[in-house]
């Protein structure tokens, strides 16, 4: 598995809430955005509305992240499924992935955030692609946090990606079928280079994984909350790090430990 292929950055003291830990932070956090839909209805609004709102939430989520020393952050922005939905809202939240990522690059370099789109890129439309690639190569050599949105992201599309990529490397001769290991698997993945997240947090109070990171989830601490995404501010935030602090993690073993901030297994 790949939780000791990066370590937390040193969070900066004067930004991190007195109340956590700051060597045990997780170093990959990643969030399933749920409950724009269910905010807007409340309120009596039209969707589009939460799904603004929920902009808005991301981009504070990140600045914490960033901030408090979080190595990296992967957001589910749309999955496989979501083409399902009504075409108007597909259409509006194709728009909203351009203006956002057009007004927001500039802010995402100075801020030295990488920024990767994870799935398959091919149908979503021209002129998104174009920002996906622009973004995705202006912020490559950036030092800070990983902020990964998963795209027309599904977690067994993914798997199965990778099955064929390694399939195609045996049967041109270049790979031994007996050396696939784990290692070797989860560097076909569109997560690749980063650890696999330490903590999931799925906002609105559902109780699934939604064919989110079926792989990097495997160990994954879950937290589980009521707030629906549009809310999910600061304090929300700052009580899903508490409780994975307050978690002992022990990866299938009897007793786990902290050694230079990461959790280990005698």
């Amino acid at each position: 598995m790949s939780r000791a292929l990066a370590t937390t950055p040193s969070s900066d003291p004067d930004q991190l809430p007195a109340q956590l830990d700051p060597a045990r932070l997780p170093r990959h956090v990643a969030v399933i955005m749920d409950g724009n839909g269910r905010w807007a209805r409340q309120r009596g609004l039209p969707r589009a509305m939460g799904h603004r709102a929920g902009v808005e939430v991301l981009k504070r989520t990140l600045r914490h992240c960033s901030d408090w020393g979080i190595g990296a952050l992967t957001a589910y922005a749309f999955s496989t499924e979501n083409w399902t939905r009504p075409g108007e809202e597909v259409a509006f939240l194709m728009a909203l992935f351009e203006r956002v990522l057009a007004k927001e690059l500039e802010a995402l370099e100075r801020q030295q955030v990488r920024i990767r789109f994870l799935g398959d890129l091919e149908p979503l439309p021209e002129g998104l692609k174009v920002l996906i690639t622009d973004a995705t190569e202006r912020t490559a050599g950036n030092a800070g946090i990983h902020f990964n949105v998963c795209t027309n992201y599904g977690g067994r599309s993914e798997l199965v990606r990778a099955a064929r990529r390694l399939a195609d490397r045996a049967a041109r001769g270049e790979l031994d079928p007996a050396s696939i290991d784990e290692e070797l698997f989860a560097a076909q993945l569109f997560t690749a280079g980063d650890a696999d997240p330490d903590l999931l947090i799925r906002t609105s109070g559902e109780q699934r994984i939604s064919n989110f990171l079926l792989w990097q989830l495997a160990y994954a601490e879950l937290h589980i909350t009521e707030v629906l995404w549009p809310d999910f501010d600061t304090e929300a935030l700052l009580a899903a790090l508490l409780d994975y602090q307050g978690r002992q993690r022990r990866f299938g073993g009897v007793q786990s430990g902290v050694q230079n901030g990461v959790e280990t297994t005698p």
